[in-house]
């Protein structure tokens, strides 16, 4: 997504096309400080959009286990980013930090109490004494404000700018969350949000083979290059990757109609058992008999309609299916006679595939890997961003229409367990 997604961006369009791309990652201090900047009015604005549409019930929401509150949410944002930047007396050793060392008292007197995500768990995050909206967004000036004023005394090194390089991935990943929290409680958004958010249509190329490979899997190692790379995609490690066939684009809505149509919802044989008892789960609370919020599939028509933000829309036949479990898009593969791509394949594609066509960015993608850790793993400071969830989640690569271009890189990965279907996922498939 290369556009500013916050119409309220006092970024130039010159500027905005370098504090939103992947090159962030190497980013100086000049420009982590305008891409800051970017995120925290993206996070603002979307708060405007919430403000609109829940400040008259208080903010209140069901609670789910695939959201937050949106004022815990937000106030969680400036919490992470004042404890790893603010607060942290270490913030210049960078990966080096004792994550454990004694922190300054927040600006909040209860922010730890109500925002420390590792010592707040979900289910108690609805019974807080939250503070009100207008607190809220005060917060979230303030810590920016002390970001920046630090980040200008900051070192050019790339451990002192490791944690304001995080935060503001951090940021990112929970304005996208938030995005998608507005799509599960039907909130609708404004023209120019809903222009940025909305599924592409795509040209629809045959699969493409991808010869055999030995490939350097995950990213360098930081002591070896510049810039800022995630826990998990270290240590990188070759694979040898045989040849294989990989679609050129995700599983559009007209192929997953066919499915459909084939009675794939109805035959356990296409189905893993634990997806088949899934399946059955849903079927009996929600009618599930298709994708998350999706109204009609047409049997005859191949017509699919889905709520996006609280609207019914007619989706396209080559925009990417979107909002199926891991479960629902491995049943798919299974019918089909293909499978999920390892992560590694999917990663192979994207860095020597793109030129023959391979697309991505559009929605995540499920792929057939286990969220393990890398050999040679070692937990970041941050070490609850990935250590508790090896295993039992699975990868998704790529990104979708609601990311942030910075976070667009084909290295990230990203992981959810496999009944999530709230997130903007789709998948593709490689030949048996």
């Amino acid at each position: 997504m290369a556009s500013d997604a916050s119409p309220h961006s006092s970024a130039q369009p010159s500027t905005a096309g370098l504090i939103d791309s992947p090159l962030v990652r190497n980013a100086g201090r000049d420009v982590l400080s305008l891409a800051l900047m970017d995120a925290r009015n993206h996070t603002l604005h979307l708060l405007g959009q919430y403000q609109q549409a829940l400040e008259s019930v208080n903010f209140a929401v069901p609670q789910m286990s695939v959201l937050n509150p949106p004022l815990w949410e937000l106030g969680h944002v400036g919490w992470f980013q004042e404890w790893w930047i603010g607060r942290n007396m270490q913030r210049s050793r960078g990966p080096r930090c004792d994550a454990a060392h004694a922190r300054l008292a927040s600006i909040e007197p209860s922010a730890d109490r109500w925002w420390d995500s590792g010592h707040v768990p979900h289910d108690q995050r609805w019974t807080l004494d939250l503070p009100g909206v207008a607190n809220c967004r005060a917060y979230l000036l303030d810590t920016l404000e002390s970001t920046l004023e630090l980040l200008e005394k900051a070192g050019d090194d790339d451990d002192a700018l490791y944690f304001y390089r995080l935060c503001l991935f951090h940021e990112d990943m929970h304005a996208e969350a938030l995005t998608y929290t507005a799509q599960t409680l039907g909130l609708s958004l404004d023209k120019a949000l809903l222009q940025v958010f909305t599924p592409p249509t795509m040209a629809l190329r045959e699969p493409l083979l991808v010869p055999a490979t030995v490939w350097k899997l995950g990213s360098p190692d930081p002591s070896l290059v510049t810039g800022f790379v995630f826990d998990n995609e270290q240590a990188q490690h070759e694979v040898s990757v045989p040849e294989f066939e990989i679609d050129a684009q995700p599983v559009s809505w007209a192929q997953f109609v066919e499915f459909v149509d084939d009675g794939g919802y109805d035959q356990p044989e296409f189905w893993q058992p634990a997806g088949w008892d899934w399946l059955q789960a849903a079927a009996k609370s929600e009618g599930r008999r298709g994708p998350r919020y999706v109204e009609q599939i047409g049997v005859a028509s191949g017509a699919v309609m889905q709520t996006r933000f609280g609207k019914a829309m007619r989706m396209l036949g080559n925009q990417p299916a979107m909002h199926m479990s891991w479960w629902e898009a491995d049943a798919w593969c299974r019918w089909a006679g293909r499978r999920l791509p390892a992560e590694v394949e999917w990663e192979v594609a994207a860095h020597t595939a793109a030129r023959r066509g391979f697309r991505w960015g559009d929605v995540w993608e499920w792929t057939g890997s286990t969220f393990r850790p890398y050999p040679g793993f070692t937990p970041g400071p941050y070490a609850d961003y990935s250590q508790p969830w090896f295993e039992t989640h699975k990868v998704l690569r790529g990104a979708s229409f609601a990311t942030r271009a910075r976070m667009k890189h084909p290295k990230y990965r990203n992981f959810y367990l496999p009944e999530r279907d709230d997130v903007f996922c789709g998948f593709r498939s490689c030949a048996l």
